[in-house]
């Protein structure tokens, strides 16, 4: 029997089956730090696809009907799942996503957190009842009923580097709000993806509510989301592909979660050794593949060469090696990721960057890298790297900072340092972001935060009470009350 052949093939789940396809095609995950190949998943046909979305938009129907307590039940139950499954889908994100375990196993627990708040926050959603007498005296005998209603089929679109969080994220509010799901992980994280829609099954899943579907993008992703059954699009991954699935999703809604080039502003006031260390952690923990890590530093000139000393202080504690080791730098998703943020670097320090620490490469394994001295002229100053590399571009003054911030074609988070507070939020109004962090690290919630980018960063709002009313509508229906 030859190797390829001895790899575990995952199913996926069809209308309350796990399945094989039909092509008899799988493709095979790599292990990002080119350890033992943790598996492979199925290649879905098209036809398969549509079974899969015409199977779920029936499932929606019934589940509609259920109540807010009927649906949290099976969300408390695929909580409860997924914490007897958590070092089997531990060591499956470790082994495909390259993160830590410890990290890993963070993943689960925070995920089954958020399941149980979304179950409960469900439960709060409540309408309106408004007079008509309140906008003119003719209107008194009028009251508008207003509910929120499912949507429909939400197709759930995730990323990488939180396989089972960020696609958790997707699919429990669109389930409490009464909303079927199919279900596209990425194929990097597809492994983790199906144990988590397994943890689901067993907790009860209605046979159809939620479909598994696996394969490459580039095969079946237009006919994703260009089905006419789909009935909102939520997607989380990089900008140039989510401006491609609002070009071709038409008037279907979107909820998109985009990269990010975060810068963390420091000012002359700021407490150094917090901000060096929140940068530190920000911008490299997981290697940087996060849309929320910090990707620059704008610091006024007079505290730079302080700031830069601390920060390779703080980055001598950091971790480097296998995601077995729990390591806090590990090797990037793949070789093309790798390459890409060499290229940066490259490009940096050929156009007059300092190379404070790092610029060292191991395969896949970049360790992390801190560039000083970055002026406008260089790639890395815009594009965001999704690796362990920070720039440090120094400015003149706070306007200078705020002016650069904005010039980026994102705008997701932004950090402030600053003992300042009524200048910090003056400075946070005037930047062009979904969300400020004052004093800390650019970072995803708590996840029952608001969270949201502008620009390239995203459309929709997000965080669990904003998911959940971003995949159900407002239904008014208004009482025409007879006089007596």
């Amino acid at each position: 029997m030859s190797e390829v052949e001895t790899i575990k093939a995952y199913p996926f789940l069809l209308n309350g089956e796990w399945q094989n396809t039909t092509s008899e095609r799988t493709i095979e995950i790599e292990s990002p730090s080119g350890a033992e190949t943790p598996g492979a998943v199925q290649a879905m046909t098209e036809s398969e696809v549509n079974a899969a979305i015409s199977g779920a938009n029936e499932a929606q129907k019934n589940w509609a009907r259920k109540s807010f307590d009927e649906r949290a039940q099976v969300l408390h139950s695929w909580a409860d799942q997924l914490l007897l499954m958590k070092d089997e889908i531990a060591e499956a994100i470790m082994k495909e996503a390259g993160k830590g375990l410890s990290s890993a196993e963070k993943e689960v627990v925070r995920t089954a957190d958020f399941i149980k708040y979304t179950a409960e926050e469900g439960k709060r959603l409540h309408g309106e009842l408004i007079n008509g007498g309140s906008f003119n005296a003719g209107s008194a005998n009028k009251f508008a009923l207003v509910n929120r209603n499912p949507i429909g089929v939400v197709l759930a679109i995730s990323p990488f580097n939180y396989p089972v969080n960020l696609s958790a994220a997707k699919i429990a509010p669109a389930l409490i709000g009464g909303n079927a799901v199919v279900f596209k992980p990425a194929t990097q994280g597809a492994i983790s993806g199906t144990l988590m829609i397994e943890a689901l099954d067993k907790a009860g899943l209605p046979s159809g509510l939620v479909n598994l579907v696996t394969g490459k993008g580039a095969e079946i992703g237009d006919h994703l989301i260009t089905h006419p059954l789909i009935d909102l699009i939520n997607f989380t991954g990089g900008s140039q592909t989510g401006k491609s699935i609002s070009q071709k999703a038409s008037m279907v809604p979107l909820i998109l979660e985009l990269g990010g080039k975060d810068p963390a502003i420091v000012l002359e006031d700021a407490d150094l050794d917090k901000a060096a260390a929140d940068i530190a952690s920000g911008g490299f923990s997981y290697s940087g593949q996060r849309c929320t890590a910090i990707k620059r530093v704008l610091v006024q000139d007079e505290k730079a060469d302080e700031l830069v000393a601390k920060i390779k202080e703080k980055m001598n504690g950091l971790k480097v090696g296998a995601p077995e080791d729990s390591a806090d730098v590990t090797p990037l998703i793949n070789s093309k990721a790798a390459d890409y943020v060499t290229g940066l670097i490259d490009d940096a320090v050929e156009k007059g960057a300092e190379v404070a620490s790092g610029n060292q490469r191991e395969g896949n394994l970049i360790y992390p890298t801190l560039l000083d001295s970055v002026t406008k002229d260089m790639q890395i100053a815009w594009e965001e790297p999704f690796g362990p590399v920070i720039p440090v571009i120094r400015v003149e003054s706070v306007d200078e900072a705020i002016n650069i911030a904005n010039e980026s074609e994102y705008g997701l988070q932004a950090s402030i340092f600053t003992k300042n507070m009524e200048q910090a939020i003056q400075i946070g109004n005037e930047l062009e972001v979904g969300s400020v962090q004052i004093n800390g690290k650019t970072e995803r919630g708590p996840d029952h935060f608001p969270f949201l980018g502008v620009k390239s960063s995203g459309v929709g709002g997000q965080g669990i009470r904003k998911s959940i009313e971003s995949m159900t509508r407002e239904k008014v229906t208004v009482l025409n009350m007879t006089q007596g």
